[in-house]
């Protein structure tokens, strides 16, 4: 089975190919060297839908490309908008299934969240997208076409990796990905516009902090090593606290951004020897710890906090000395929890959609 989900073979596509790509692209039609560049600042910059409209090459030199590629931009199949302004887009994938784009307004940002798988493997208890299982991989092109095709693509700031799916999971699209959006010759974002989360697959790990200057936010939800396996089975693997050690290890600069997100489940893990505990496993780690309010998800018994008691935690780990923020909850009339939209979605399609 094709690691792509929306179509053609990935290699007749030339939205999602880097600068290096289309340079073999070009040897083989045996085209001028300099098309290559040419072919990348219609992709990126001038944002073609078909190889016609590159007309600063040659009309021959355009028959040929498209003998054998096309551009390949997906259209998104549905969006909702939420009463907040978030907006949750669909990607159609293989078999009826969906990926999802969240679009986040704000008084001065544009921020898109993108999926970089179709499901995902990881199965943490309390993610929709887990309980579909795995999909497949998305390749760096359909990456990005969830950022250029959505309806505010050209007011776009930021970029989290936030979406569906494990983007440490198929890092190698991630990071070629990250290089379209990033390069001179892509779409010149800086870096630090960008955010990749992971739950902490530490070989992966590694290569991310050296190939790319991105932000990145670590899935902490817990400092505890018995209940972070109960809530996220990647713990047995790679336990957080060696984690922890890989990134005390590493220089992340000034600009670069090191964050920890932190589902909040009341009782569980918002009590005072958390607030402790968390403390002592970032002690000296420049960073940020993101509280996230817990909204139900179908078939999940997790308890959520309340906002009294979110408040104290909160005022709690600042105390100690931890910068800890609140994330605002956006979009919750138009299923933006991940994988709940999609989920639903794919049930209309098979016949059995979730209530």
């Amino acid at each position: 089975m094709s690691n792509n989900t929306t179509g053609k073979e990935p290699d007749k596509k030339l939205f999602g190919k880097t600068l290096e790509e289309l340079t073999e692209v070009v040897s083989e039609l045996n085209l001028p060297k300099f098309a290559a560049k040419q072919m990348a600042d219609w992709l990126y910059k001038k944002g073609v839908t078909s190889v016609d409209e590159m007309t600063n090459i040659s009309k021959r030199n355009r028959e040929l490309v498209a003998e054998k590629f096309e551009v390949g931009l997906q259209s998104y199949a549905k969006v909702q908008t939420s009463t907040d302004g978030t907006k949750k887009y669909l990607f159609p994938t293989r078999e009826g299934k969906y990926i999802e784009t969240a679009m986040i307004p704000d008084k001065t940002r544009i921020t898109v969240c993108v999926s970089s798988q179709v499901g995902c493997k990881m199965n943490c208890l309390f993610c929709m997208t887990g309980k579909q299982g795995f999909g497949g991989q998305l390749s760096a092109g359909e990456i990005v076409n969830q950022v250029m095709m959505i309806d505010e693509h050209d007011q776009v700031t930021n970029i989290v990796y936030m979406g569906m799916g494990e983007p440490f999971d198929n890092l190698d699209e991630v990071l070629k990905s990250i290089e379209i959006l990033t390069s001179e010759w892509g779409y010149g974002m800086s870096p630090h516009r960008i955010t990749v989360s992971t739950i902490g697959i530490i070989p992966a790990l590694k290569r991310f902090l050296n190939e790319s200057n991105c932000n990145l936010a670590i899935s902490l939800h817990t400092p505890f090593d018995g209940e972070r396996e109960k809530l996220m089975s990647i713990q047995k693997t790679y336990p957080i606290k060696e984690v922890i050690s890989e990134l005390r290890a590493f220089d992340f600069g000034r600009q670069r951004k090191l964050s920890f997100e932190y589902i909040v489940f009341g009782g569980l893990n918002d009590t005072p020897s958390h607030v402790k505990e968390i403390a002592r496993l970032l002690n000296g780690i420049k960073c940020r710890l993101n509280l996230i309010r817990f909204h139900a998800v179908p078939g999940v018994d997790l308890p959520a906090t309340n906002e009294n008691r979110l408040q104290v935690f909160k005022d709690q780990l600042n105390q100690k000395g931890i910068l800890t923020t609140t994330r605002a909850s956006r979009g919750q009339d138009i299923y933006a929890a991940c994988g709940l939209l999609s989920t639903k979605e794919s049930g209309r399609a098979t016949g059995n959609c979730p209530d």
